[in-house]
């Protein structure tokens, strides 16, 4: 009935994990890697679960080089079967935002490696957002195969953009905050055929469970919460998001 669309699950008890996701009728997970050894990680845990998928790509909090050597790894992680997507990639200002041009270039040299793989990428865009939409604006032919706006964190004239460029976006704990008005309204004006559910396990639990370990047994709740918004049942919730995250991934 549910898609995580991404879920950290490498450090954790993978199999416990996955477990308890079944049993909250979370039937796909897609795992993201952000360095070499966490994508090294997801592939691993990918292949070893049927109900697992991975992504791979340099997170801008991650990359302090990115060269022949990065690519060459990248390109021999998509060669498992199991990834199905570049990222999380993208944009991250937050803490250091002194290498800017760097974390750019990586960024755009991702998307080209993405479209030349025929893959969706997964984007990260944290107090970034402007910089992040221009360069998906002057890079609108690297996205023939979509992509998903990570955890969106934008206004509705920011969401409007990305759905110009037909993309999509991932919702998760957040949204069932208090001071998320802006996140909440800005799922009000996205269509839900361009939402997909996340958790970003193992960070931002969903309330009541704020502030303990995230898992992907929690989706229900966000998916909950986006039906609460968009007037909807979370029977329909769960099926277009599941129907948007099939399609996105190809699985």
């Amino acid at each position: 009935m549910f898609i995580d669309a991404h879920a950290h699950l490498y450090g954790m008890d993978a199999e416990a994990v996955i477990a308890r996701a079944k049993e909250a009728l979370v039937d796909f997970i897609i795992c993201p890697g952000t360095n070499p050894q966490t994508i090294a990680e997801s592939v691993k845990i990918a292949e070893k679960f049927d109900n697992v998928f991975a992504c791979v790509g340099f997170h801008p909090e991650d990359t302090l080089k990115f060269g022949e050597e990065e690519e060459k790894f990248l390109l021999e992680m998509v060669k498992s079967k199991k990834v199905v997507g570049i990222g999380e990639i993208g944009l991250d200002y937050h803490f250091r935002d002194d290498n800017n041009p760097f974390q750019k270039y990586v960024f755009e040299r991702q998307l080209e490696i993405a479209h030349k793989l025929n893959l969706p990428p997964v984007i990260h865009i944290r107090d970034a957002m402007q910089d992040a939409l221009e360069i998906l604006e002057k890079n609108k032919a690297l996205l023939s195969c979509g992509a998903v706006v990570h955890c969106f964190s934008g206004n509705c004239e920011d969401a409007k953009r990305i759905l110009a460029l037909g993309l999509d976006f991932t919702f998760g704990g957040i949204c069932t905050f208090k001071n998320s008005k802006q996140m909440q309204e800005a799922i009000k004006f996205i269509p839900l055929e361009h939402i997909l559910l996340e958790t970003d396990t193992p960070y931002l639990a969903p309330e009541p469970l704020r502030g303990s370990v995230n898992e992907p047994k929690n989706i229900p709740l966000i998916a909950e919460k986006i039906a609460s918004l968009k007037g909807e049942n979370v029977e329909k919730v769960g099926k277009i998001t599941t129907q948007n995250a099939k399609r996105v991934f190809k699985i």
